[in-house]
């Protein structure tokens, strides 16, 4: 697998290099093109969700108009009706403005239908596209394979005023769907297949999100795409590697309409960048979707940018991934764990910290006087001292982490057993005395004593001795019960698109999902809907949306350290 070192996040504004696309926009600077000439857009199709890849190409386009202060339209193609929905609209326009960008225009591809159309006419009238009526089945045989040519279709040779009179009668509703298309006449024997007569128009009885019944015929996207660059006088209209076929087919339709005197986009490509152990390909989202995989697309599970929201990623560890990944003219597969060591890094400079368990068991301090609670205090971030302290209340029962107490153990081992000191973070140091087992041999409690001279924290009570290990607690007296939400890589195979001859939903990893009952220290009791925190020692949490003040539910957004790759490397 290819990856990319974490070592360039270290590199300096200053010594970055120019990307092939901005060496582009800089040599056409310089052959002439007026900088105020400049215009970027992000163009999604509304049909689906966006995904991490979107990310890469929002925070191109958009870091582009910022870099050139130039203008930036958000359009959505929205040629296709039977797929498209106002929810993918708006979701888009979310997950744009949360990752920290805004655009200058808001424009569709439906916005242009008119144009779109009367284009279609001039090109009949002109001889350059014609009404075919073959079936799917015959224009397929008829097109011809890469290393042969196609055949011309028994109507490319119809009249001008048969096409006009069939093409009106096709966007007035008069036809089925499938029995006529409208071609671009280009050349069935063009060594690039996708300029033998390419489809510009095929009948569609479906309601448009926005143009309702108005239109039975749709134009495709090829057609649509880069007239719609024209329309909006966008100077470089950038896109991934699989478009690289289809840019003749872009300037071939420019050459038609072009002006002159008007600015003439240029297609160029980049490369996509692929995330490892998920997928990439709102297609492939739409699956696992809808045959229940995941919950929605916003499961944290998912590769979507509302799923990295929901999971609790912040918008700047994504937009420093995608500068960190930079621009390419190859496709690269990237380490999942990069995106999480951009998360981790962000996390660690935002979030306070608190204490939670996940795995309790019950400690109880037998020298502790019963009935005495204290509050102590904690610093909520051990980076940042603005965020100041907070109370913690202390008892004499306690919850800890099963994986911190052991009967026996090893010089190696810093936690707690029967005979060694530890302290509790922000507390005192104990001793470990003894255990109860229940009647399989399996711990119910854990007894210890505390040192009352022992206190830590900022004032003159604070005690200067020390201990080698520190472990977390919270007072069984006021632990706040939570649903906790672990999550895994969705797929248990890095490249799950790499093998064709399998289905990618067999590397669905079973375990991507465990829900366990964490508890928590009580300054959570009121923490809200996408706030974020530090659990000392475990990993960094976020308030899920389904939480609420009946029930807190906190999704884990990333580990404190990347283990998965000493876990693959044990394998």
């Amino acid at each position: 697998m290819i990856t990319l070192s974490l070592k360039i996040l270290n590199m300096s504004i200053e010594e970055k290099s120019l990307n092939f696309i901005e060496q582009i926009i800089e040599e056409d600077l310089k052959t002439g093109l007026s900088k105020n000439k400049l215009r970027f857009r992000f163009p999604p199709e509304p049909n689906g969700y966006l995904h991490v890849g979107h990310a890469s190409a929002i925070c191109l386009n958009f870091g582009l108009g910022i870099d050139y202060q130039a203008p930036v339209n958000l359009r959505f193609d929205d040629t296709n009706p039977a797929k498209e929905e106002q929810e993918y609209v708006d979701a888009i326009k979310k997950d744009i403005e949360w990752l920290g960008f805004e655009w200058n225009n808001e424009c569709y591809a439906s916005d242009y239908f008119q144009q779109l159309y009367d284009w279609a006419v001039e090109f009949i009238k002109a001889g350059k596209a014609y009404v075919d009526s073959q079936s799917s089945e015959d224009m397929a045989i008829q097109k011809g394979t890469p290393t042969t040519p196609g055949t011309n279709s028994p109507y490319r040779d119809r009249s001008v005023e048969e096409n006009l009179d069939l093409f009106t009668r096709m966007k007035n509703g008069e036809f089925p769907n499938g029995t006529h298309i409208l071609r671009a006449k280009i050349s069935m024997g063009a060594n690039n297949m996708l300029m033998r007569d390419p489809i510009m128009y095929r009948i569609l009885h479906a309601h448009h999100h926005r143009t309702g019944n108005d239109w039975c015929i749709y134009p495709m996207y090829d057609w649509a795409h880069g007239e719609s660059d024209y329309l909006e006088q966008i100077s470089h209209s950038f896109c991934t590697l699989e478009f690289l076929p289809h840019r003749e087919l872009y300037d071939w339709f420019l050459d038609q309409v072009y002006d002159d005197t008007k600015v003439r986009p240029k297609q160029r490509e980049f490369a996509r960048r692929n995330l490892s152990h998920t997928v990439v390909s709102k297609r492939k989202l739409l699956q696992l979707v809808e045959d229940k995989y995941v919950k929605s697309w916003d499961d944290p599970r998912m590769s979507t940018i509302s799923g990295m929201r929901r999971r609790g990623y912040p918008p700047m560890a994504i937009r420093n991934f995608a500068t960190t990944i930079g621009i390419a003219k190859r496709t690269n597969l990237i380490d999942v764990s990069l995106l999480e060591f951009c998360v981790r890094e962000e996390l660690n400079k935002s979030t306070s910290r608190v204490m939670a368990v996940l795995n309790p068991v019950k400690l109880v301090i037998t020298n502790y006087p019963e009935g005495k609670e204290e509050e102590l205090e904690a610093e909520n971030s051990q980076e940042d001292e603005s965020l100041g302290f907070r109370k913690v209340p202390f008892s004499r029962e306690l919850y800890i982490e099963r994986e911190d107490f052991q009967e026996e153990a090893n010089k190696k081992f810093f936690r707690l057993t029967v005979g060694t000191e530890v302290r509790l973070k922000n507390a005192y140091i104990i001793k470990g005395e003894s255990v109860i087992k229940d009647a399989t041999g399996n711990i119910t409690e854990i007894h210890c004593t505390y040192d009352e001279d022992s206190r830590s924290g900022s004032g003159s009570e604070a005690s200067q001795r020390k201990v080698k290990g520190t472990i977390h607690w919270v007072s069984i007296n006021y632990a706040i019960e939570a649903e906790v939400r672990i999550y895994d890589r969705l797929f248990t195979h890095e490249n799950p698109d790499g093998d064709k001859e399998v289905d990618f939903k067999e590397y669905i990893n079973p375990n991507s999902l465990e829900v366990i009952t964490g508890y928590l220290e009580p300054s959570l009791a009121s923490a809200k809907n996408g706030e974020r925190f530090q659990f000392q020692r475990l990993g960094y949490y976020c308030v899920d949306k389904d939480s609420s003040a009946e029930k807190l539910v906190f999704n884990k957004t990333v580990g404190l350290r990347d283990t998965w790759a000493k876990v693959e490397n044990k394998e």
